[in-house]
């Protein structure tokens, strides 16, 4: 099996989910004590969302960046980060590394097309929904996204920032989600991508009224498929 480095800590939930997850899908190609061979640097992500909020995407890029070659030089063997908003600076980090960086949004675009999927509405944070980073991987792969409206937008950041990040489930918080998946449906949209790995903890990924493409999950299962490749 190769190392496979993980730049977590954007949340720390969402860290523990991609070690899991990457974990049981290696159990699935290997012997059942099987584990994966990972090297994972935790950030702190005080410092990335103050960095954020002031729009200072070099220095978000700086952090990811450093933390990259560490866990280069660490011995990793290719790369993932465990957080979708992250990935815009995925350019300036495979920039500086020599070693592959497995984009989520291409995983889940091949993920689609596979499944001849190509109408779908994107939730995660602002900047996912909102910024061409992420969407235009998406169309790339053959997928026609619904225009994000910014009500929706408003609301889906605000419950991933002020109250899933931070550990907090509310019922409100799943009847809002639910309410925004039937009305895609209406708008036109074939399919839901989950473009948040916290959003699973208010969808319930099995039993919507569309099919749901939850990036985390598709994402550690390409690390996974990596890892033995």
């Amino acid at each position: 099996m190769r190392k496979l480095g993980m730049i977590g800590g954007m949340s720390w939930i969402s860290t523990r989910v991609y070690y899991e997850r990457i974990n049981k899908e290696v159990q699935k190609l290997a012997p059942p004590m099987a584990s994966a061979p990972l090297l994972i640097e935790s950030l702190d992500y005080s410092q990335i969302y103050d960095a954020k909020n002031a729009d200072d995407w070099d220095k978000v890029a700086s952090i990811l960046v450093d933390s990259a070659r560490r866990l280069e030089s660490a011995g990793a063997e290719g790369l993932v980060i465990a957080a979708n908003a992250m990935h815009k600076v995925y350019d300036r980090l495979t920039e500086a590394v020599s070693i592959p960086v497995l984009h989520i949004a291409d995983s889940v675009g091949e993920a689609m097309q596979a499944a001849d999927c190509t109408s779908a509405a994107l939730l995660g944070t602002r900047f996912v929904m909102t910024e061409n980073f992420y969407r235009d991987r998406l169309v790339s792969h053959g997928v026609e996204l619904l225009p994000p409206k910014p009500d929706v937008v408003d609301m889906v950041d605000g419950i991933i920032y002020k109250e899933l990040m931070l550990g907090r489930v509310t019922r409100d918080a799943e009847r809002a989600l639910k309410t925004i998946i039937t009305q895609k449906e209406k708008e036109g949209a074939a399919a839901i991508v989950l473009a948040c790995t916290e959003l699973e903890m208010v969808v319930d990924t099995r039993a919507n009224v569309l099919p749901v493409f939850d990036s985390t999950e598709i994402h550690c299962r390409a690390a996974a498929n990596w890892i033995f490749d």
